[in-house]
């Protein structure tokens, strides 16, 4: 039994009649009853008897009928589901975010694209560089989020945007009275640093600057995120420079304010995706990030 004897038994129980079946079927009625009659030969069953006015189902017609309607739903459905699997329309996308990322742009790009592609399941998972890099090669992730990346064989970095920088300063400091802060005014302050882990890292560019401005940072603490270094600063363990991103997070005790800096006041950031990755999904999630990122309301 084939769909197609399925569809045209269908057609013709709808219809009640061989000839008005076989001119929506497009096909002369001959053909259109020797496919009927096949398949009643197949099932040993009689699935119409004759009327005055055309054909009605017989009992085991009926019982066909309505399991014929579900397995061609079924099959529709799976063309269907697969078509939008060719076009990236349909699937499940493991994207890797990191400490800042869970704020600002990152979010508003990946909900932008689950709106123009709902039946695209994203998963999300928090990891550091290193991680990232491994799981990208590994194929466990199929993008991911971060910044100051260097090249990486197999890789692609892409730059989404760059952001500006903020510091972070304990609410009773008194830069924390300023309308902004400039880079000159950090010497001597205990700085609080992120990320630890893999290098070059967002770490290496706040010593770059601090050299760049003819000092050596007092370094306070360093810590593996974000999150962490902004706890560190409500508690007044120093200062610390963030992407506005995570200005987001509203935290009692921490006042931020913008830097002024004469030339690296911005912070990239980045995705990173295999460069031999041909798939349709991911072809579509670039799309859509780099097409909204321009509609993106951003400092």
């Amino acid at each position: 039994m084939e769909l197609r004897h399925l569809r045209y038994f269908v057609c013709v129980a709808d219809e009640q009649n061989i000839g008005r079946a076989a001119l929506r079927l497009h096909i002369s009625q001959p053909p259109l009853t020797r496919q009927i009659q096949q398949l009643e030969e197949q099932l040993g069953a009689q699935l119409f008897r004759r009327t005055s006015r055309g054909v009605e189902l017989t009992h085991a017609g009926r019982v066909l009928y309505d399991d014929a309607r579900n397995i061609l739903a079924l099959s529709d459905r799976a063309a269907e589901r697969a078509s939008k699997a060719a076009q990236g329309l349909l699937g499940r996308v493991d994207v890797a975010i990191f400490g800042s990322g869970i704020f600002g742009a990152i979010p508003q790009l990946l909900r932008r694209f689950r709106e123009a592609y709902p039946e695209v399941n994203i998963v999300l998972h928090t990891m550091n560089k290193e991680e990232q890099l491994d799981a990208l090669r590994h194929q466990r992730v199929t993008l991911a989020f971060n910044r100051l990346m260097r090249p990486v064989d197999g890789l692609v970095c892409e730059t989404l945007l760059t952001e500006p920088l903020y510091v972070a300063i304990p609410s009773g400091d008194r830069l924390a009275a300023r309308t902004a802060v400039a880079f000159s005014e950090l010497e001597g302050q205990p700085l609080v640093l992120f990320p630890t882990g893999s290098r070059p890292s967002f770490i290496d560019r706040v010593h770059e600057m601090c050299r760049a401005s003819g000092f050596t940072p007092q370094v306070a603490q360093e810590v593996g995120d974000v999150v962490h270094a902004i706890a560190l600063v409500a508690t007044g363990f120093g200062i610390c420079l963030v992407p506005h991103s995570a200005t987001a997070m509203a935290v009692p005790g921490v006042t931020y304010r913008p830097l002024h800096h004469p030339t690296q006041s911005r912070v990239d950031l980045c995705c990173i995706y295999r460069a031999d990755d041909d798939s349709q999904i991911l072809g579509a999630l670039l799309g859509s990030m780099r097409q909204s990122v321009t509609r993106l309301d951003l400092p």
